[in-house]
């Protein structure tokens, strides 16, 4: 009592948490899953260090330290006595994910900046180990997956009444709409990319059963509320990127094979390398501004290159992104070091008004353009190897699970939900990159184990079914 006294005078209070850190550890220890769906409600509701400290610490509180202790517990009890079957050791998610941590490892060697690179790597960790060796265990039932989600999506109502609530003192103005969800968010973009999975998840948890009046009242008013938050986060990504998963649920209802949809990407990509010219000089006469609030004109500025200054700093991210990759094609320069390294790379041409030499402004708007320059081609293609395993293993459980467990409709319209979220969040990943925050990080490798876990599941039901 006297020593904490004694800091509390000199403006010390890090001993007040100390009851909290012991409650939160016994839990970890004794009710590991319990402490995991709890991280998972905390996870919108985290705030980063780096707010509070001129950018020294960045550090998401209180679910980083969690997910680290969990990585040290379940990693310990698995060095001990195994408990991870060998189902999810050689599913292609968990094969994908293991070659992309071997890559950081290695291309953090030969990083420009290796602490910066290793520490990246060590977060990393902390994010998908516990994630994905408790999630698979856990989200072998159909009732953890359940809570998962009403976990994320209770977590995000509390953000988006919050961020309403204050975004009204300023009369939704659109400058205010950039950081009125602080502290819990560090901008519109990432608020926008969590409410966009967040809508997805409430459908999936209004339709995968038939619920009594009371539980469909309340997820109908979350709905509304996520559906108002998502207008007002003013963020285009986020809008466009729910009109996107319509066009992947459209597919996998209609059943189109993967050679078609091909087909139509390799086509449309010949249209636009052909008809270039003159695209951009269409796109050249777009003058809608992203600071509108006018829903049609901001969808419309999406496409405006000519003098959105959000869109032509994207470009001239990309760009240098790509200038780094063309100097170190194989190794890049490092995990988690384009913000250190990209001022030199810039095209002069392309420099606007929000342009900085000092590596402030955050990284290069792409998890594969990112991944691309900081650890070369392979680690682009490791990413892609990622995303692709997801998607591929997520879209053909659902069309087993319609074979081999046609009665299980409430699982299969969980995993449904789950893809969907999941490809608005990829489809972000063209224009932002987030997966290193625990924001973007926890439901993406949460959705990545629920995919591997009930994979699992399904094939004890299909060996039951021919045997």
């Amino acid at each position: 009592m006297g020593v904490n006294a004694y800091f509390i005078f000199n403006d010390n209070y890090f001993l007040n948490a100390i009851p909290l850190a012991l409650v939160i550890a016994y839990i970890a220890i004794f009710h590991t899953n319990t402490a995991f769906l709890i991280t998972v409600f905390l996870t919108p509701l985290s705030i980063n260090l780096e707010e509070f400290t001129h950018g020294k610490i960045g550090l998401y509180l209180p679910t980083e330290p969690i997910l680290f202790g969990l990585m040290l517990l379940i990693v310990l009890k698995e060095l001990k006595s195994p408990i991870m079957s060998k189902d999810f050791w050689r599913h292609p998610i968990t094969l994908s994910i293991g070659f992309y941590l071997v890559w950081v490892f290695m291309t953090s060697i030969t990083s420009t900046q290796p602490m910066v690179s290793f520490k990246f790597l060590l977060m990393k960790l902390w994010f998908i180990v516990p994630i994905l060796m408790i999630g698979f265990n856990l989200f072998k039932e159909k009732s953890n997956v359940v809570k998962f989600l009403w976990a994320y999506t209770i977590g995000m109502t509390i953000v988006i009444i919050y961020t309403l609530i204050r975004h009204w003192g300023y009369s939704f103005g659109e400058k205010e709409g950039h950081w009125v969800m602080s502290p819990f968010f560090k901008d519109h973009t990432i608020y926008g990319t969590s409410v966009a999975m967040s809508i997805i998840f409430v459908i999936g948890l209004f339709a995968y059963k038939k619920h009594s009046i009371q539980a469909q009242f309340l997820l109908s008013i979350v709905f509304i509320i996520t559906l108002i938050g998502l207008y007002f986060s003013y963020t285009r990504g986020a809008w466009l990127s729910i009109v996107f998963a319509l066009a992947v649920w459209a597919f996998i209802k209609y059943k189109v094979k993967f050679k078609y949809l091909l087909s139509l990407a390799i086509i449309v990509l010949t249209v636009i390398v052909i008809s270039w010219p003159k695209i951009e000089m269409e796109l050249a006469k777009n003058k809608h501004e992203h600071t509108t609030t006018n829903f049609d004109e901001r969808i419309r500025s999406a496409a405006n290159i000519s003098s959105d200054a959000s869109n032509l700093e994207r470009l001239n991210r990309w760009g240098a992104a790509f200038n780094m990759f063309k100097e170190r094609p194989v190794f890049g320069f490092g995990p988690a070091t384009y913000a250190f390294e990209y001022a030199p790379y810039q095209d002069p041409e392309k420099l606007t008004i929000i342009s900085t030499n000092f590596g402030n402004q955050g990284n290069a708007h792409s998890e594969y353009l990112g991944a691309l320059s900081e650890m070369g081609l392979i680690g682009m293609l490791s990413v892609l190897a990622f995303v692709a395993a997801l998607f591929y293993s997520g879209i053909m459980l659902l069309i087993n699970y319609k074979r081999f467990a046609p009665g299980d409709s409430e699982m299969y319209i969980l995993l449904l939900c789950i893809v969907l979220a999941m490809s608005t969040y990829f489809f972000h990943g063209l224009l932002n990159n987030y997966l290193d925050t625990d924001k973007a990080s926890i439901p993406v490798y949460g959705a990545a184990a629920i995919i591997i876990a009930q994979q699992t599941m399904l094939n004890k039901k299909k060996k039951d079914a021919l045997a």
